[in-house]
């Protein structure tokens, strides 16, 4: 784990793993988290794509290793972009491939957006633009009355489906349900306000959006719309109702991207 201070002081936290053959140069992979979770979500996915590619991981503020802003501190979708464009820089790397799920793919979609010269090609997965859209206003009230674990528990039905694995279930409402409730609670808040379907048509760059076709938290019906207005996109379903797709389905959200970042290096 590495860690560098924002502009605003901010310790954000990312890993740099790689595993190709020393004589190669890996393309760079950035790999953006949701809401909730943290770079540790990605492990099925590391072995086999960092055998292949250089894969960044990054811990959004308030999130993982990051630090959490304090109730005094400005917090905002703008500064998670930022975060990002301040490690790319860092790193000297003038452009890569992004993957972005649910939260961590606004952050993929604004990038694209507003910075497209630094995104070779954009993945998401459950990822909507933005939350204003959704039902999720109504979990606050329930977080703050049962606790976030509790309510992960109660809800679970909209994450995972009922042949998922157990254990990584509770691994997932553990390590969810560990994240500090009035930073979430904020989180959440803010992404409710947003809403950019309007500016898609700015993303240039190859994307592929992967989305559970009967999902109720991001609104299945949005990708749709959302592949036509991305001029260069292309949409895959799965025939599920749980938003955690890049966790229950681990090993075929890895393929598609395997397929599309190959047919697109």
């Amino acid at each position: 784990m590495n860690t560098f201070a924002a502009r605003d002081g901010a310790q954000v936290a990312y890993y740099d793993d790689c595993f190709a053959p020393p004589w190669e140069t890996p393309q760079p992979v950035l790999l953006l988290h949701p809401a909730m979770g943290n770079s540790q979500r990605w492990f099925h996915w590391m072995p086999t794509l960092t055998a292949k590619y250089r894969v960044i991981r990054l811990d959004l503020r308030g999130h993982g290793a990051s630090q959490i802003p304090r109730d005094t501190d400005d917090f905002s979708l703008q500064h998670l972009v930022g975060d990002v464009l301040e490690l790319l820089d860092r790193l000297a790397i003038e452009n890569l491939h992004v993957v972005g799920n649910s939260a961590g793919g606004y952050v993929s979609q604004q990038l694209a957006i507003q910075h497209p010269e630094r995104v070779r090609t954009l993945s998401l997965y459950g990822s909507t633009p933005g939350l204003k859209n959704s039902h999720a206003p109504t979990w606050l009230p329930k977080i703050k009355e049962i606790g976030l674990r509790q309510f992960l528990s109660d809800t679970i039905s909209e994450r995972f489906d009922n042949n998922a694995d157990p254990n990584h279930v509770q691994w997932f409402i553990d390590q969810a349900g560990s994240n500090d409730p009035a930073f979430i609670a904020r989180f959440v808040s803010h992404m409710c306000t947003h809403d950019f379907m309007n500016e898609l048509d700015a993303i240039q760059c190859p994307t592929m959006i992967v989305a559970a076709g009967k999902e109720a938290i991001g609104h299945a019906s949005a990708y749709e719309e959302m592949k036509k207005r991305i001029p260069h996109s292309e949409l895959i379903y799965y025939d599920t109702a749980a938003h955690n797709i890049c966790d229950g389905y681990a090993e075929r959200t890895l393929q598609d991207l395997l397929a599309f970042l190959a047919r697109h290096t």
